[in-house]
């Protein structure tokens, strides 16, 4: 076996593949310092910051297949303890411009427009900024107002941090001439043209489930990227994945049939499969009122979903839940925003979040309780929704959380899409499956 090395062997690399496609498998397991593309052996060297790094990537590959762009790679120590040379192609060129496209590896703590102009404005008048989510992460495009400016701050941010040991920025003149911003909000911004609108497309969901702003809207995006959850998946899934999970899916978006129409919304279909990642939108289908669309976070959320509640029963119906032909559903005034809501539950604790993935089962367990709430309480909230078997309310951390046991699994489904997300008391409640037998 080859000894351990913080050099990356990668085959198979079809000439599709970017170097940002490859940064978004590894840049979850620490900083990448050098990049080989062999493009005439569809090959790639790749150096992590050290050892340790490479050997969590490797294992992590080893349970989860390797893909990029639908085409599987495959990945191993190289013989190389040290890369030599780099490939300078940066994908853009280096000719002086002044826009820059910003990557940030290693992004911990969310960052906005107003971040990303506290950083560069020290360098020169920055008049436009558009922030956006690429494979490679998340980037950014920086309008100076002079050339001279961008070409002084990328000199003397390139590598640099934004905050202490993260947030890394790499910087390369962009082609662009000119950036169009159309809106004023935390991820695009026009400074010369303070009058601009806030974005407002797709028709909003319930209160709290779209409106979360600031942070939450800049944490929602990064949620849904690949290298972030790639690190949650790891430490979740460390000694493999479940069984039936192949990691390997790469579509998002998943249809579901026979839902009861007469019952059943976008917010119900939120709360049932948020419980398997995060959701970027919803779409009820008018011709088809038993169908929806859900667009997931990622293939591999999208894949626990459809594994975990194929043929679920929910209001009297069996659910159907296949992938969708469709690669992503289309914003509009049909579909539900949920990119931006603070209560998917992936965007913290996303590895807690995986290990607790599970088929429907007859328990609930509800968390973020009033400190003073009764088991009365807690059976007046859901009892219309099934018989209980049993229920308790206990402490755990200092905090009140409860377990109800139903008769059927439906019931506890039921239970779930109704009351997950509903006040109680002033607090609003977290409603999970537990996979506890009993009480």
């Amino acid at each position: 076996m080859t000894e351990p090395s913080k050099v990356i062997h990668v085959r198979n690399v079809g000439h599709e593949v970017s170097e940002n496609d490859l940064l978004a498998l590894f840049q979850p397991f620490g900083v990448i310092t050098k990049l080989v593309m062999l493009r005439a052996k569809n090959q790639a060297l790749l150096q992590m910051q050290d050892i340790p790094s490479a050997i969590n990537a490797l294992q992590f590959y080893s349970n989860v297949q390797p893909s990029i762009r639908g085409r599987n790679v495959y990945v191993q120590f190289s013989s190389h303890q040290e890369l030599t040379t780099m490939d300078q192609s940066q994908g853009r060129g280096d000719e002086p411009n002044r826009i820059l496209l910003v990557t940030i590896h290693h992004m911990l703590y969310p960052i906005t427009v107003d971040v990303l102009h506290q950083v560069f404005s020290p360098h020169g008048i920055v008049e436009k900024v558009v922030t956006f989510q690429k494979s490679a992460g998340f980037q950014a495009l920086i309008q100076f107002q002079s050339r001279q400016s961008a070409v002084i701050a990328r000199s003397g941010l390139q590598g640099r941090n934004i905050y202490d040991g993260c947030c890394q920025l790499d910087i390369q003149f962009s082609n662009l001439d000119e950036l169009q911003v159309n809106y004023n909000n935390d991820r695009s911004r026009d400074f010369t043209n303070p009058n601009l609108p806030s974005e407002q497309k797709g028709r909003p969901s319930n209160p709290g489930y779209g409106d979360a702003g600031g942070m939450y809207a800049v944490q929602g995006a990064v949620g849904f990227s690949q290298m972030a959850n790639a690190a949650a998946i790891a430490a979740a899934f460390g000694n493999g994945l479940p069984p039936g999970i192949t990691g390997t899916n790469d579509r998002c978006t998943i249809i579901v049939s026979n839902l009861n129409p007469n019952k059943i919304d976008e917010d119900k279909l939120f709360n049932l499969f948020s419980l398997y990642g995060n959701i970027v939108r919803i779409k009820l289908l008018r011709n088809k009122p038993d169908h929806a669309l859900i667009q997931m976070g990622d293939g591999f959320q999208a894949e626990l979903a459809v594994h975990f509640l194929k043929g679920a029963m929910l209001f009297g119906k069996q659910l159907e839940v296949n992938f969708s032909k469709h690669a992503n559903i289309t914003q509009g005034p049909e579909t539900h925003e949920y990119i931006n809501s603070n209560l998917n539950r992936f965007n913290r604790n996303a590895a807690k979040n995986y290990r607790y993935c599970c088929s429907p089962t007859r328990m609930i367990h509800l968390s973020t309780l009033p400190q003073d709430v009764t088991e009365d309480e807690i059976a007046n909230l859901v009892e219309e929704h099934g018989d209980i078997v049993n229920s308790k309310v206990f402490e755990m951390n200092g905090k009140k959380q409860a377990l109800v046991q139903f008769e059927t699994e439906e019931q506890a489904t039921e239970a779930l899409v109704c009351k997950h997300a509903t006040s109680l008391s002033g607090s609003i409640i977290r409603i999970s499956f537990s996979q506890l037998q009993s009480i």
